[in-house]
């Protein structure tokens, strides 16, 4: 998969917005609100229909053709089973339409409230829709994206990092130091003895909205890996409140498909691998300016400093022991 470091959407002007849904036969006649996302372009508006939609304009040179039709297709496939979420309406059988440099589709606007991490009723239900998700995840695999795993999240990632020049010089040797500690340690602690199935990829709160029950949005980071990784993101608090979470969750879960517990061993080592990734999306996408001005504490030295810590932390966190549901009598 090429990734692009560059700017990529200093053309996307209103005007461009327009011709580009018109080329579709849609046409906008109030709106073109810019939503909260960094990596693609989205924006909710009103047709000359009355109908309110919402349009993704997706990062060039991040997927491929084929990976964003899979993305449609499993988001697709999961409305077709009744599971709420947002799928990308088809104009002339196509999700995705070419226009100029640039690709674009089309979805329906679905408003929603904040998903309530701490509500176990809603989390009850979130887990199982999660369960029916993954059962039609097991069907197969995507062939073109990719499998989470050390190249993408780990290898890659500190390429980046090395690279860049926004870590403070005086902070290089401990960075790196401590980061190489933890990358021995994730390689240590990860294997690949689970079965991978199509996940959401993203499933963090944020990617939830509540409107008479759970609706799960943006796919965009859909691909292979372990079950546990669409549920690890869904755990906050201490220790005791995460194992009270997640028994609601897979309660609810394995009413509709099977989880492997042994898993769970792998909540610390996806953290981390994580939290790698993360700084060195931010660094790869630097010179788009809607970064430094979502993120500006990236460019400062506390954030690094604050980074260092975090290897540290996570590197204790990994040498606890991995949460381990009690036996059910």
């Amino acid at each position: 998969m090429t990734q692009q470091h560059g700017f990529n959407f200093a053309d996307l002007n209103p005007d461009l917005l327009l011709d580009a849904l018109d080329s579709i036969g849609i046409r906008a006649e109030s709106g073109l609100l810019p939503l909260n996302s960094y990596e693609n372009r989205v924006y909710q508006f009103v047709a000359e229909d009355g109908a309110r939609y919402v349009t993704k304009f997706y990062r060039p040179q991040r997927w491929t053709d084929e990976q964003i039709d899979e993305e449609h297709q499993f988001t697709l496939e999961l409305a077709e089973q009744e599971i709420p979420v947002a799928a990308p309406i088809a104009i002339d059988n196509r999700t995705l339409h070419p226009f100029q440099n640039h690709r674009l589709a089309l979805f329906p606007s679905m408003g929603g409230r904040q998903f309530e991490v701490d509500n176990f009723d809603q989390l009850e239900w979130v887990g199982r829709f999660l369960g029916r998700i993954h059962r039609v995840g097991q069907r197969t695999t995507f062939a073109h994206r990719p499998t989470i795993g050390l190249e993408e999240y780990l290898y890659q990632p500190r390429q980046v990092l090395e690279q860049s020049t926004m870590i403070p010089d005086h902070l290089k040797h401990a960075f790196f130091a401590d980061l190489d500690t933890l990358i021995r340690e994730l390689e240590q602690q990860w294997h690949n003895d689970w079965q991978s199935i199509r996940l959401h990829g993203d499933c963090h709160p944020g990617n939830i909205l509540w409107r008479d029950g759970p609706l799960f949005v943006d796919l965009d980071d859909a691909r292979n890996g372990p079950a546990v990784q669409d549920l690890w993101m869904l755990l906050n608090g201490e220790r005791h409140d995460q194992l009270a979470q997640l028994d609601t969750i897979l309660e609810a879960y394995s009413e509709f498909a099977d989880f492997d517990q042994k898993q769970l061993q792998l909540i610390e080592p996806l953290r981390g691998l994580r939290m790698v990734h993360y700084m060195a999306w931010l660094a790869r996408r630097w010179e788009d300016p809607a970064f430094p001005q979502a993120f500006p504490w990236f460019a400062d030295a506390k954030y690094w400093e604050g980074q260092v810590l975090a290897f540290k932390e996570q590197l204790a966190a990994l040498q606890e022991p991995p949460l381990q549901l009690m036996p059910q009598w």
